[in-house]
């Protein structure tokens, strides 16, 4: 029988017990089920326990929003305790999110049958359960013959219940207390519990039973529906609701895998926000957490996911206080600030939607990154592996981060460093391009841009590098450039190109062929230009004249 608590009771194995689920004849005690009517505050207009639990979940955090503790109070009350049971008869067992009521009894002698049993001269087997009405509390019992041994193997919250010690563990009669809209799934989960199979194969109703084998710790009826939601075709719609458990469901290990899924569905569907932007801003928090957390983001630049998170938080989150919240807990988290441009990095120092302390720290920490050496960012980003967010970790940006140094004096220039990966390279062959995010230079933007094309006399496909200028701006300027890469045996940068050119905005200027050979011998394994699989580029570039 397997063991769902580390605590070593019984063999690891699964047993199939499900001729004796509610006969008397394999069965020590009777679990008398007391159902409280759902109130209209947290069942009506409910199908199932899980849109109710969604329901309530909604409500609190409107309650910890106004910040009322006697309202909260109050409906938790409302919610928990409904017709409570004297208090000296109960025991309760809380699961953080849902809290589950037991008592035992010494005879039901208050309640008043309205289902009929066997009678005496029958055989004891009692496999339908009976129904009746508890007249001292009103509620609507469901008695149901089960075997202590099976129920405590595979839950604490039984194993607890039979073996505490106390006279209520040594009764015949217990009693535990479940919603209305818990029954069916309460129900299978008993069955489960004796025959490790599920009749039920709806969504719904798996996350139901899902939902009460939290409530009452049965690890393996978790695992199992947690199995079966995962081999279902996954939607948008399913994945968020799957995110968005009750946060006792979601830290289970059982239920990890299932929400795992959903977050890789996310990402995997919203891969290029830039094509479902409006479906991406629609999306809750763990939507937005789930698709910002990928670090194969399609994405122009970090900059670009800046702006999003921006947009995002002040569309679902209007009032500043709550917004300054929501990035200090969850969203600041999924920017990788290292990865953004120092002047898009000036703007969040002066953005009113960061706390400023947060703010300062966020920059900060990107600034001492982008200063380390590049075997120490490559350590760094290691460390990250198994983290669940990468600040460190570069995304697959289709505008390439660059690192640039500018000069004021004697004259105003920029050396600009751009690495590319072998496998960028090699994805390039046979017409391809790739840019890199925008520099600065005289209050211009200006890029750098890598093609792979065909010589001059189209003889060969080869590897060209190209400089180009945004069009902002009437101002045109007069350019001194030269491309340079680092190259074997010194793995020093050796100059490869050098030239002059008036820009204009959207234009670019360049050379076809950079290292003047052919792309087979460009991306050979013996390639001069490849350093530990990254080709290194430098571009210098020198203001000579302004011309108006």
């Amino acid at each position: 029988m397997d063991s769902d608590f580390s605590r070593g009771y019984g063999p690891n194995t699964e047993s199939d017990f499900g001729f004796a689920f509610n006969d008397s004849n394999f069965s020590d005690r009777i679990l008398m089920v007391q159902i409280v009517p759902d109130s209209k505050s947290d069942g009506e207009g409910c199908s199932s326990i899980v849109d109710w639990a969604r329901k309530r979940k909604r409500r609190r955090e409107e309650i910890n929003k106004e910040n009322d503790v006697d309202v909260l109070t109050q409906r938790e009350e409302e919610v928990l305790n409904c017709n409570m049971l004297d208090t000296e008869d109960v025991l309760a067992y809380e699961n953080q999110d849902e809290e589950a009521v037991a008592m035992a009894e010494e005879s039901p002698s208050s309640i008043a049958q309205t289902a009929n049993h066997p009678g005496d001269g029958e055989a004891s087997k009692s496999t339908d359960s009976s129904t009746s009405m508890d007249s001292a509390t009103g509620l609507q019992i469901r008695s149901i013959h089960i075997s202590s041994p099976i129920l405590a193997a595979k839950s604490p919250f039984f194993y607890k219940l039979f073996s505490n010690g106390m006279r209520e563990s040594e009764q015949r009669h217990v009693t535990v207390q479940i919603h209305a809209s818990e029954e069916a799934a309460f129900m299978d989960l008993l069955n489960f519990m004796y025959s490790n199979t599920l009749s039920t194969i709806t969504p719904s109703a798996l996350l139901d039973v899902l939902m009460a084998a939290d409530k009452f710790e049965v690890a393996s009826c978790m695992r199992h529906c947690s199995r079966l939601l995962r081999n279902l075709p996954m939607t948008c719609e399913s994945a968020l609701l799957y995110l968005d458990l009750p946060s006792s469901v979601l830290m289970a290990d059982a239920v990890l895998p299932l929400t795992d899924a959903a977050k890789q569905f996310l990402a995997a569907r919203f891969k290029d926000i830039t094509k479902f932007q409006e479906e991406v801003l629609n999306l809750p928090l763990a939507g937005i957490e789930a698709v910002l957390s990928n670090d194969n983001l399609l994405v122009a630049s970090e900059d670009a996911v800046y702006d999003f998170v921006l947009k995002w938080a002040r569309i679902h989150y209007p009032n500043l206080e709550q917004r300054r919240e929501i990035f200090s807990s969850n969203l600041c988290r999924l920017i990788r600030f290292p990865y953004m441009t120092c002047r898009k990095l000036k703007k969040v120092l002066t953005c009113n939607d960061f706390d400023p302390e947060l703010a300062s720290k966020d920059v900060l920490e990107a600034l001492f990154f982008k200063a380390e050496a590049p075997y120490r960012q490559r350590s760094l980003a290691a460390e990250e592996g198994n983290a669940s967010h990468h600040r460190f970790v570069e995304r697959a940006y289709k505008y390439r981060p660059v690192k640039v140094v500018e000069f004021e004096l004697p004259r105003q220039q920029c050396i600009v460093y751009l690495d590319l990966k072998r496998d960028e390279c090699n994805n390039l062959f046979p017409s391809g391009r790739v840019y890199s995010q925008a520099f600065h230079l005289g209050g211009q933007g200006f890029f750098l841009s890598a093609h792979c094309n065909m010589d001059q006399q189209s003889a060969f496909h080869c590897f060209g590098l190209f400089l180009g200028m945004q069009e902002k701006g009437a101002v045109s300027f007069a350019v001194d450039y030269e491309f340079a890469a680092r190259t074997k045996p010194t793995e020093e940068y050796v100059s490869k190109y050098k030239g002059n050119y008036t820009f204009t905005g959207g234009k670019a200027v360049g050379y076809r062929n950079l290292f003047g050979i052919p792309w087979t011998a460009f991306t050979a394994e013996d390639s001069l230009y490849f350093i530990n699989g990254i080709l290194h580029l430098r571009a210098e570039l020198t203001i000579r004249q302004l011309v108006l």
